[in-house]
């Protein structure tokens, strides 16, 4: 496999979030295919945590591109977003969901809860969980891989017709109706396969 290099993510994130779908989340001797994807574009997507501007919490997101922005959502899981664009962008990719590729065996002690091996990564918190990313990884370098933690590229493409649908959990926050969610079509592990927001 081949770590992403740091110009794949030097892009807009409505372009690298499709050509994430496929490439292979590496952290230490766990790892998943990537399978759904969401889109953040900074001042122009009330969404973002990006939107009003630099925060302590937001510092990674507007740093280089490359790098892992993880915060935790809603006091409970950890996130992580490889940070796009150039930097001071404030632009980032969530993933969503990825299919195991090694280390079930490890992922499977770290999500008690999971009754089934479909519900280990089926979610941005589950995937961070299973495969043990946490807030003392923000920041890490996707490039260098200098926490463990890599983006590769094992040959597989992103699919010709990813699915393009709504992000998920906005309310009414007009940023519901921003279509920046890229899945991989008939794929299990897709928190929501159905497109539903």
């Amino acid at each position: 496999m081949k770590t992403l290099p740091r110009r794949f993510y030097r892009r807009d994130p409505r372009d690298v979030a499709p050509d994430l779908l496929n490439k292979v989340l590496v952290c230490g001797t766990r790892s998943g295919r990537i399978v759904e994807t969401e889109a953040y574009c900074g001042p122009i997507d009330p969404g973002a945590h990006s939107y009003r501007g630099l925060t302590p919490r937001t510092t990674v997101m507007f740093g280089p591109p490359g790098h892992l922005y993880v915060y935790l959502s809603y006091g409970i899981h950890w996130c992580c977003n490889p940070v796009c664009g150039e930097d001071g962008e404030g632009v980032a990719v969530l993933i969503r969901a990825v299919e195991p590729v090694a280390g079930i065996e490890e992922m499977r002690p770290r999500r008690p809860k999971a009754r089934r091996d479909v519900d280990l990564t089926n979610g941005p918190g589950k995937l961070t969980e299973a495969l043990g990313i946490v807030g003392a990884n923000n920041g890490a370098d996707l490039v260098t891989g200098d926490q463990g933690i890599v983006i590769a590229d094992d040959g597989t493409p992103p699919p010709v017709a990813p699915i393009q649908t709504w992000r998920i959990g906005f309310g009414n926050n007009p940023a519901r109706d921003y279509p920046w969610r890229w899945f991989v079509p008939g794929n299990r592990f897709v928190s929501r396969p159905e497109g539903a927001r």
